[in-house]
């Protein structure tokens, strides 16, 4: 998580009902001030006003289909992210077997290690730097400790069929675990986010602006229109934050290879 960042500190629920608050207050002070100036104004004016919100409308649609995108996005390259370094911790398993029979018991204990590691921190929220950082300390560890395994039994059996087979596979585990690790990081720009935010308010506003010119109130659809938009806000949010919606990468494929290593 980029410690510059804003919104992530705040809860995914709390920023969609600030948004929806706002959205309704903006779209009563636009109302008002419709309703203010209406005998000022001609037809002529009514229409570009339709106009107008049409747009913003139009632009509030693009920018909800452009943003839910990216958060899809990164949320299923987190989900590939597990599935790749599962798989690769999976071919490493497999292929100490081909290490000398004197490495192999130790090389199952470090994996069983790594295993219950890699779960336990993919269940820690991002915000929870000190623990995370622990972690990945321990983990970092048995890497090292793994790879010295791997030097180890290069220096007793250094064909490439066999030892050199797994430090590839070996390799590939350490490389999976840093490319998850930079997919945590990578959500959609803030910035995008808040100028969704504001298109999103602003459409309040023109909506109740227009309301005010005609001199007739449409509360309920306004206020459905709002919930929806609203909703799809939060489906946003929730997707681009890893270890902290309600939508989280499941992680059964790492417990399954977890629960048969131990068998």
């Amino acid at each position: 998580m980029n410690e510059q960042e804003i919104l992530y500190n705040y809860s995914s629920v709390a920023i969609v009902v600030a948004l929806f608050i706002a959205m309704i207050l903006f779209n009563e002070f636009g109302f008002r001030i419709g309703r203010f100036i209406q005998a000022r104004t001609n037809m002529e004016v009514k229409s570009l006003t339709g106009s107008i919100q049409a747009s913003i409308l139009g632009l509030l649609a693009l920018l909800l289909g452009f943003t839910f995108s990216m958060s899809m996005q990164r949320y299923d390259n987190r989900s590939m992210a597990l599935i790749d370094e599962a798989n690769a911790i999976g071919t490493a398993i497999l292929r100490v077997e081909l290490l000398p029979e004197n490495f192999r018991d130790q090389a199952n204990t470090l994996f069983q290690e790594y295993i219950s590691l890699r779960i336990e921190i993919g269940q820690l929220n991002l915000t929870m730097m000190k623990e995370r950082k622990s972690y990945n300390k321990k983990i970092s560890n048995i890497q090292n400790e793994l790879w010295s395994l791997a030097v180890s039994a290069t220096h007793v059996d250094p064909s490439p069929v066999t030892v050199g087979a797994f430090v590839k596979s070996l390799n590939d585990v350490i490389d999976s675990q840093g490319k998850r690790n930079a997919l945590l990081h990578m959500q959609v720009p803030e910035v995008v986010l808040m100028l969704l935010f504001v298109v999103f308010i602003s459409s309040g506003g023109i909506m109740g602006y227009s309301a005010g010119l005609s001199g007739k109130r449409i509360f309920a659809p306004i206020v459905l229109v709002s919930v929806l938009i609203t909703l799809i806000v939060f489906i946003i949010i929730d997707l681009d934050r890893p270890k902290r919606g309600i939508i989280q990468v499941n992680q059964n494929i790492m417990l399954d290879l977890h629960t048969s290593l131990n068998k």
